[in-house]
């Protein structure tokens, strides 16, 4: 079960913010291969778009700007369907008897329905616990897809404490996007099955005739994505090797306390309308990696991601409040007093190229997309130079810590 050190080390006021640029120079394997071809033969896949937004490169002050647009992946409104679905495929082979299997899993929405649509699809049956904050749309979702849902009066390391426990039966096999000692096999499919998302990316990029990416923005909740993109990016000398950059909710950052701290550890979560993020211990899987891999770390707030969808939703993305975390992180790093420095760190010019992760489009918790409802305004840039940008959510020099390789 997750069990780390716990913290309450960020700052109550303010924005919490981590850079480490020796990251780029650290290398893990990749994912194999077969993930990807396993995905392509896979009943209505293809690959999701890689939109450019020169209003939003315009803004940051950079060449280029795109967004992996996850609004639908084989038909669900998020990417969690591609670590799904090859983790499963994985523990069905194992299973040779034939005899049925009942799938379990907690979730915050979208890892959990994309569980529930693979077990259908296949014939089986899954078991989803949801936390506490899970809006009601996106627990009748999953139920649609012919899962049992139960419903935790906690928070999400509470329901996937649950789920463990209902899975210690035969018939059984716990699918979790988070790892912890004793647990990892499981969760390590699922990032492999990540793995398509970036080589996607590259090759669009490539089409795009944009080059390799300078900064990747990944929202982050446990880490498994961001996991899988430094399994992509820092894979060795003959790959690309951009900045990346996590991005979490102010209010449920265990990854950026990790950082701070140099050691796995848990934080005391909030509400928030990110609610895929709303996660307060990383995977002790993904921590390693994102220790050793990831460039940077920034929290956002519920009202900056809140813009991030307005603005994303008024250039042509649907985004939900975690797809939009990624543009409000960015804003956040490249803009406000201190940007300079930020930038440096990050390796970003007026040349390079940035691409945000929009994990999940609107309809993955419509009630939450609604509370970040589009306005008649449209999109209106922010002025990325103005030292008063965000001053609801100010760095906190205290916070912007650089560490050493």
């Amino acid at each position: 079960m997750p069990s780390q050190n716990s913290i309450g080390g960020l700052p109550e006021r303010g924005r919490a913010w981590f850079s480490r640029p020796a990251a780029r120079a650290w290398t893990c394997p990749p994912a194999p291969a077969a993930v990807r071809d396993f995905h392509s033969r896979l009943p209505g896949f293809t690959s999701t778009p890689l939109t450019e937004i020169p209003a939003l490169a315009e803004e940051f002050g950079v060449g280029r700007v795109f967004v992996k647009d996850e609004s639908c992946r084989l038909g669900l409104p998020a990417f969690k369907a591609l670590g799904a679905s090859w983790a499963i495929h994985r523990v069905l082979d194992r299973r040779a008897d034939g005899h049925p299997v009942r799938l379990v899993t907690a979730t915050d929405g979208n890892h959990g329905r994309a569980v529930a649509r693979m077990a259908r699809l296949l014939g089986h049956r899954a078991h989803v616990f949801v936390p506490r904050g899970v809006p009601p749309a996106a627990e009748a979702a999953i139920a649609a897809e012919g899962a049992d849902v139960t419903r935790v009066d906690g928070p999400y390391d509470e329901a996937v404490r649950r789920a463990s426990e209902a899975a210690d039966e035969p018939s059984a096999v716990l699918v979790q996007d988070t790892a912890w000692s004793g647990y990892e096999e499981v969760p390590g499919w699922i990032v492999e099955g990540y793995s398509t998302l970036f080589a996607e990316i590259d090759e669009q990029l490539g089409a795009a005739g944009a080059g390799p990416a300078a900064l990747v923005a990944v929202p982050v909740g446990v880490g498994s994505l961001a996991q899988a993109a430094v399994a992509h990016y820092r894979r060795g000398p003959d790959g690309p090797a951009p900045a990346l950059l996590s991005v979490e909710p102010d209010n449920a950052a265990c990854v950026l306390a990790s950082l701070v701290a140099g050691e796995a550890v848990s934080v005391t979560t909030g509400e928030t309308i990110m609610a895929g993020l709303n996660c307060g211990t990383p995977s002790s899987l993904a921590w390693p990696c994102l220790r050793d891999g990831v460039d940077a770390a920034v929290t956002v707030t519920d009202a900056e991601s809140a813009a991030a969808v307005r603005d994303l939703v008024a250039l042509g993305v649907q985004a939900g409040p975690c797809g939009a975390a990624s543009l409000a992180g960015v804003r956040a790093a490249l803009g406000g007093a201190g940007q300079q420095g930020r930038r440096a760190a990050l390796g970003v010019g007026p040349d390079s190229t940035v691409v945000l992760l929009s994990t999940e489009g609107t309809d993955a918790n419509p009630a939450l997309a609604a509370r970040a409802s589009v306005t008649s305004a449209g999109y209106v840039p922010p002025a990325m130079s103005d030292a008063s940008f965000a001053p609801d959510a100010p760095f906190v020099s205290d916070n912007q810590v650089t560490r050493d390789a």
